[in-house]
């Protein structure tokens, strides 16, 4: 008896959200099919790959990664040399050295970094906080007002500071942000109804529903992303037709298999192999749940994962 394909069809989609400007835009989300079911219908807008780029400048311990940005000296060189890596759709500038229990750098400093990378980038640019709430609040409106006109998702809008963020980012600049919130799809509906509620609109929000390396409790990554891409389509659920962002490199690079040395564990091999395997596993479990992006940091990672998407698409 042939094989009869019915196609899953769903009334309902996921909003696009356009980041960047002029010839330098991307398009998250749009799809009205689940994660790579093309066979049900056209994937409207293909998942993106970021690069994150730390301010306190790439690990240049990994010699692929040394290789790659050799002769790139400070941070906006390094992020434009990041524009020309196969795959890269975006670059994601993170502000580690403004966290407070850190370098403490400061709100002058990383508005000048921001303005200086964003300058000289080709690609559609991301901003990551500083992993600190109060300074995220002081950084944000002052970097978003610098960039004005360049349509730049900032990430790290929580709960405890968004509206903050939603008027200075979105209103009075007319930026993009990521809503973060803590692996559950009640909390994120939560917040995605509080930023709507001051009056900023789905086509200016991002999800980041969290992220954990592959097998460190990555299974509650996936069932929420899961959960809330079927709640989008199945359900018309409107507070939760954001496109998804994930965050993949940060996690991947931090867990065991991608930090010991090898002369710790010799017979775990190569530790650069190991962290690449990791960040390459987990991006790709991340884009088959229904991640619209993923952001990365090794650029055998973001080659491996582009052409993962290109041959699923």
């Amino acid at each position: 008896m042939p094989f009869k394909c019915t196609p899953q069809k769903f009334n309902a989609s996921i909003k696009e959200v356009v980041i960047g400007a002029g010839d330098r835009t991307m398009t998250l989300g749009g799809e009205n099919v689940l994660p790579f079911y093309s066979f049900d219908g056209p994937v409207k807008n293909p998942p993106k790959v970021g690069v994150e780029i730390s301010d306190l400048g790439p690990d240049m311990t990994l010699p692929g990664v040394a290789a790659f940005y050799a002769g790139a000296e400070g941070v906006p060189e390094a992020a434009a040399r990041a524009c020309q890596m196969p795959g890269a759709d975006f670059i994601t500038l993170a502000l580690d050295s403004a966290d407070p229990n850190g370098q403490n750098n400061s709100v002058e400093n990383c508005v000048a970094l921001c303005k200086a990378a964003a300058e000289k980038i080709t690609l559609p640019l991301v901003i990551q906080g500083s992993n600190n709430i109060e300074k995220d609040k002081e950084l944000f409106p002052k970097i978003a007002e610098a960039l004005q006109g360049k349509n730049v998702l900032f990430m790290s809008a929580k709960e405890e500071n968004h509206k903050a963020l939603a008027v200075a980012v979105v209103q009075a600049y007319g930026q993009k942000i990521g809503a973060e919130s803590s692996v559950d799809i009640n909390l994120a509906k939560q917040l995605n109804v509080l930023i709507s509620q001051v009056g900023v609109g789905n086509e200016n929000v991002v999800m980041n529903l969290g992220s954990a390396a592959a097998g460190y409790g990555f299974e509650y990554i996936a069932s929420t992303i899961e959960r809330v891409k079927g709640a989008a389509l199945a359900q018309n659920d409107t507070m939760l037709q954001m496109p998804v962002i994930t965050p993949v490199g940060s996690e991947a690079w931090g867990v065991k298999e991608a930090v010991v040395s090898e002369e710790d564990f010799p017979e775990w091999g190569n530790r650069e192999e190991r962290g690449i395997n990791m960040e390459i596993t987990t991006a790709a479990a991340a884009l088959s749940v229904g991640s619209n992006a993923v952001i990365l940091r090794h650029p055998a990672s973001v080659a491996v994962v582009s052409q993962f998407i290109a041959d699923l698409t």
